[in-house]
């Protein structure tokens, strides 16, 4: 969590190798991921931005994507979790529904879920969820990071947040600000000893959630 422009999103793009450091390491399982193929650390980190690309495809290519040889039922046990699925199932050709350039024929909250279901597909050792579900009900993302939660001891999930419902969820909380580690500790701990943090909550859950889906 952090301000705009806090480094935030760079963090997430030095993980995915999009582009590399200039200083210090960044290590995965004790090795130095620039003396890994991008396509090999890519496979085991799995992330989901705010503004998701889905292909003009189907919902169920776009989905099975991350893992092409998966079969219907671990299609749907993802969507499940993401909370996609009884929508997918009302429209009238299912998962064979096609969808625009970008997805735009489904609503934001629904780009974001299919999204979403593509990453527990590819079932990566991190999962990354910037910003990820800002478009989506509070109601609805609090029953998926309860999917999420089931399964929070096999991989590592970093939330990246201003929604106070998704940071409390939080094992660990780090304040980013100005490109550095500004503080580190619990949610409960940083809102009592950090103003800077109690500032940043107070600003970014003023957003209302109406309309989102």
């Amino acid at each position: 969590v952090g301000p705009s422009g806090g480094g935030k999103s760079t963090l997430v793009n030095l993980l995915l190798r999009f582009y590399d450091r200039d200083g210090g390491s960044i290590r995965f399982g004790g090795v130095d991921i620039e003396s890994m193929p991008r396509h090999a650390l890519r496979t085991r980190i799995a992330a989901v931005l705010q503004q998701p690309f889905l292909f003009s495809r189907t919902i169920r290519e776009n989905i099975q994507l991350a893992a092409p040889t998966a079969d219907q039922a671990m299609v749907e046990t993802a969507t499940i979790e993401a909370c996609i699925h009884d929508s997918i199932e009302r429209f009238d050709a299912g998962y064979d529904t096609k969808v625009g350039e970008r997805g735009v024929t489904l609503s934001g909250g629904q780009r974001q879920r299919v999204a979403i279901a593509q990453a527990l597909l590819q079932d990566p050792d991190v999962l990354i969820l910037d910003d990820a579900t800002s478009a989506i009900d509070v109601a609805v993302e609090e029953r998926i990071h309860q999917a999420l939660a089931a399964r929070r001891s096999d991989r590592t999930t970093i939330l990246i947040a201003h929604r106070l419902s998704t940071i409390a969820l939080a094992d660990r909380v780090i304040l980013l600000a100005d490109g550095r580690v500004a503080a580190t500790g619990t949610h409960d701990e940083l809102l009592v000893s950090n103003p800077r943090y109690a500032a940043i909550l107070a600003d970014g859950t003023a957003e209302s959630a109406e309309g989102k889906t």
